[in-house]
């Protein structure tokens, strides 16, 4: 298991009238917990686009509210991949408050895509090679 936590302050922009973090920035949210585990990997969704030819598009995302996220709040964005990757992606996602109470949960399943194919492929070995120290059982 591999888990990352970001923390992310609410911007007042990002709210609506009730001062509420507006219920679509969660999927905002959601991506930049994913790009800075993968950046805490040594890697960028940037670098393996250009380098690499993959693309990561999100298949499904589920997400439940629990309460809401505030103007001004930090919130800790933690995000847990919980296998290995094989033909797609799954992360798990929790968003909490600055009491530390769960504001969001849910999951985002990405797939792995060859650029110049379009086609759907099995996670690449350079990317679950740095992922082999969180699932040494391969």
């Amino acid at each position: 298991m591999f888990q990352y936590e970001y923390k992310k302050r609410v911007r007042y922009g990002e709210t609506d009238k009730m001062g509420y973090l507006y219920h679509g920035r969660y999927a905002d949210l959601y991506e930049i917990g994913r790009t800075e585990m993968l950046r805490s990997l040594g890697t960028t969704y940037l670098e393996m686009e250009e380098v690499d030819k993959v693309m990561l598009p999100v298949a499904s995302i589920q997400m439940r509210f629990i309460r809401p996220a505030r103007y001004d709040e930090m919130l800790i964005i933690r995000t847990t991949l919980h296998h290995m990757p094989d033909k797609d992606m799954s992360f798990r996602v929790e968003i909490f408050n600055e009491a530390n109470k769960l504001v969001n949960g849910g999951s985002v399943r990405l797939v792995f895509v060859d650029m110049v194919t379009m086609k759907t492929i099995p996670a690449p070995d350079f990317f679950k090679a740095r992922l082999l120290p969180y699932f040494p059982e391969g």
